[in-house]
C-alpha cells in the first residue's frame, strides 16, 4: 500500500484527488452536521487507476477520536458522494472509501525519538 500523498499513479488520477480533497473538504465544512466528523482534516486522496474509487486519508486533532470520526465518515460516505458529483464534473463519481492517515502520529513519535536520543548542549 503507498504512502498517502506518496504521488504515485498517473497525472490525471492525481488531479482528481486534489480537486476531490478539495471538494470533499468544503462539502465537510459547510454541509456535514455530524459532530463525530467536526474535527476532521482530509490528508490525501488516492484514485483507482480507472478513477471509480477514491480512498480518502484523514486525521484526527485527538487520536481517540478516531473510531468516531470513523463512524462518521463512513455513514456520511454517500451523502458526500452525492454533492461531490453535484460538485465537480467526472464521468462517475467516485465510491469513497475512508481511512486513517497515521502518517502524521508516526512522525510525531518519531521526532520525539530522535530528540529523546540527541545529547543536551
Amino acid at each position: 500500500m503507498a504512502r498517502p500523498g506518496s504521488r504515485t499513479g498517473s497525472g490525471r488520477g492525481m488531479r482528481v484527488g486534489d480537486q476531490i480533497q478539495r471538494v470533499l473538504s468544503e462539502i465537510m465544512r459547510r454541509e456535514l452536521r455530524d459532530p463525530r466528523v467536526g474535527m476532521v482534516t482530509l490528508t490525501a486522496v488516492e484514485m483507482s487507476p480507472d478513477c471509480q474509487h477514491a480512498t480518502v486519508y484523514f486525521t484526527c486533532l485527538d487520536p481517540a477520536h478516531v473510531p468516531e470520526a470513523a463512524a462518521g465518515l463512513k455513514r456520511a460516505a454517500g451523502f458526500l458522494r452525492s454533492q461531490l458529483g453535484r460538485s465537480i464534473q467526472l464521468y462517475v463519481t467516485p465510491q469513497l472509501r475512508f481511512v486513517y492517515d497515521e502518517s502524521i502520529e508516526r512522525g510525531a513519535r518519531l521526532s520525539q525519538l530522535i530528540d529523546s536520543v540527541q545529547p543536551k548542549r
